[in-house]
């Protein structure tokens, strides 16, 4: 049994510590808060139990004591207990009286830090706490003293004669009384001072002012909690080096409805352009039931002259067959290999194939005509794809004197994991657009958020990979607003960009 209090970061996942990730995994309890970002969770055993026990303002899921108490209690079931919180756990997250519990208790424990937001949501907003011409150094304060003081711990006349640069966690309840103590101990009423809002998340948001009027410039634009308060000459620099809120995307919410397993690299590409991605997966994909006639083909392939993959889920499912009869990459010597698109040819390169095909555009047509050109006619092609995918690519190169023998290795099957949530962010009007990059995502997603529905919220926009998940898309009636002219993910990332404002 051991216990872990570990430091999430501010919220963006790219900053939580390697350690902070390792022990995650190792955990049998994660106990997590508000502020820790939720996809962290995906790093822990899928055995692992989560328990929200989240704080936000005077909303308390637990109070400390009892969250104190089921930390223990789990770690006395012999259990390893993950408790994460946001930022670090000694910068104002009452990590050290977690720690003081467990020690009271006898119970073995690390504490794993994590960047606080004091200098990450700052550095994303374009504010070093500290700089050579502006301040040497930095005080870290709470604007949210425990209750019940009789007389603030804070000296208001110290920290202004110091000339450090001055940030406040939680004082947003208290700004125009932190602004206001400030003055009267002697601070300049332009003294330069900010927020900065959900720092380093795709929610950042920041706003520049004085001392004298980020109050009512608060007011003014509804910046709410959680924000940090930030007082010093730096705020200056804000605008020179606010390099996080340039990015094209930040603060759209974009629906992601691939499947899963296919979902990541979509999801990465808009999160580095800033984007908040909601996964809304409606397909999962799974290996046929009946794999007798892949196996079959699989252990002859000498036989066939070119293997043409459909698919990155092709080559994935083609290559864990193969491997499980006990073969590899050399069972392919005699044969040629093609790729309908960039997606399938990167997988193929993952597992150490090169293809000797790829078109030049990603149609039937282009592949067919290619095909042709390398010689395909009277040879033999073995082309593993999906169960129950459309058969124009087949059929066309059998029309052309090809024999082609289509091999289903996976399916793909109805998923509603986040539908309740993604109809309600669209009735908050949440939503700025949503993303399909197959016909089977579009149908699966109107099959739980029909067309009907989808028409209350003119607002938002729809993208599509290419011009067949378009067409799926019109029979659905609903309107394609953004398809690039290359059919793949990179290519409908970066038509999102370009079509700012949407």
């Amino acid at each position: 049994m051991k216990v872990y209090l570990i430091g999430a970061g501010p919220g963006d996942p790219g900053l939580l510590t390697l350690k902070g990730r390792d022990v995650l995994g190792l955990a049998d309890v994660i106990v997590y808060d508000y502020l820790a970002n939720s996809s962290f969770l995906g790093y822990a055993r899928p055995d692992a139990e989560a328990i929200y026990v989240g704080k936000k303002g005077s909303e308390h899921t637990l109070p400390q004591e009892e969250i104190n108490a089921l930390v223990i209690e789990k770690a006395r079931e012999g259990k390893i207990v993950a408790r994460l919180k946001g930022g670090d756990p000694y910068m104002f997250g009452r990590g050290g009286e977690e720690a003081e519990a467990l020690a009271a208790a006898g119970l073995p424990f690390e504490v794993v830090p994590g960047v606080t937001s004091a200098i990450a949501a700052t550095a994303y907003a374009g504010i070093p706490v500290t700089h050579r011409a502006y301040a040497s150094s930095v005080i870290f304060a709470t604007g949210h003293e425990q209750p019940g003081k009789l007389a603030s711990a804070l000296d208001w006349a110290a920290m202004v004669k110091s000339g450090a640069t001055l940030v406040f966690f939680m004082g947003m309840q208290n700004l125009e009384e932190i602004c206001s103590n400030l003055m009267e101990a002697g601070m300049s009423g332009r003294m330069p001072a900010a927020l900065v809002r959900h720092g380093t998340t795709p929610h950042h948001a920041s706003l520049v002012s004085t001392l004298r009027h980020l109050p009512a410039e608060a007011r003014k634009a509804g910046f709410a909690a959680p924000a940090l308060i930030i007082v010093g000459k730096v705020v200056k620099l804000h605008d020179q080096l606010n390099w996080f809120e340039k990015k094209p995307l930040l603060g759209k919410n974009i629906v992601v409805t691939r499947a899963r397993e296919q979902a990541s690299d979509i999801a990465a590409l808009l999160t580095e352009q800033g984007a908040n991605v909601i996964q809304f997966p409606t397909i999962s994909i799974r290996p046929v039931e009946d794999l007798s006639a892949a196996r079959k083909a699989l252990s002859c392939l000498g036989s066939y002259s070119w293997v043409a993959f459909a698919s990155a889920n092709s080559v994935r499912f083609f290559w864990d067959q193969l491997y499980a009869l006990g073969a590899d990459s050399r069972a392919l010597a005699s044969c040629k290999i093609a790729a309908v698109g960039p997606s399938t040819a990167q997988a193929l390169k993952q597992i150490g194939l090169r293809p000797d095909f790829m078109p030049d555009r990603y149609t039937v047509e282009s592949v067919v005509q290619g095909l042709l050109a390398m010689g395909v006619r009277d040879k033999r092609i073995l082309m593993p794809r999906a169960r129950l995918a459309k058969d124009g690519l087949a059929d066309q190169l059998r029309a052309a004197g090809a024999s082609v023998e289509v091999l289903s290795m996976y399916g793909t099957v109805p998923s509603d994991t986040h539908r309740d949530e993604v109809l309600e962010l669209l009735k908050e009007g949440q939503i700025n657009c949503i993303t399909f990059a197959s016909s089977s995502t579009v149908d699966n997603f109107m099959s739980l958020v029909p067309g009907s529905e989808l028409k209350k919220y003119p607002n938002v926009r729809y993208a599509c990979i290419g011009p067949i998940t378009a067409k799926t898309l019109e029979k659905h009636g609903i309107k394609c607003d953004f398809q690039p002219t290359s059919y793949t993910i990179p290519a409908l990332v970066n038509i999102l960009v370009e079509k700012l404002p949407f």
